[in-house]
């Protein structure tokens, strides 16, 4: 499990990365908008995809949190659903699901 809280925590940091650079796009930081019209239009159409990006960013850093709650609680391995196990194999493929094959597809 020491490994699966190891890559849980890597992803972590990687999504706090993520989500300061969208920030930073946010915040302009880059500088303002361009002057030009057709410019403009192309960055705001940007700020729509870094907008869906931060939110998808954001739910799987709260899966992934939520995951290493579980861990440090003994129960990471466990189906928050059912009780039962989590496949070992689904574990490795979504480190931080917290649901088994079963309860997942309900």
């Amino acid at each position: 499990m020491s490994n699966r809280k190891a890559e849980l925590e890597t992803l972590r940091a990687d999504l706090k990365v993520r989500l300061s650079r969208f920030e930073a796009h946010q915040h302009r930081e880059d500088g303002a908008l361009d002057k030009d019209f057709e410019e403009q239009a192309s960055q705001t159409q940007n700020d729509e995809v870094v907008d869906s990006l931060e939110v998808e960013t954001r739910e799987e850093l709260a899966q992934i949190e939520r995951a290493l709650e579980r861990i440090e609680n003994g129960i990471g391995d466990e189906c928050e659903s059912c009780g039962e196990p989590i496949d070992p194999r689904r574990l490795q493929v979504l480190p931080y699901t917290t649901l088994c094959v079963d309860c997942a597809e309900d």
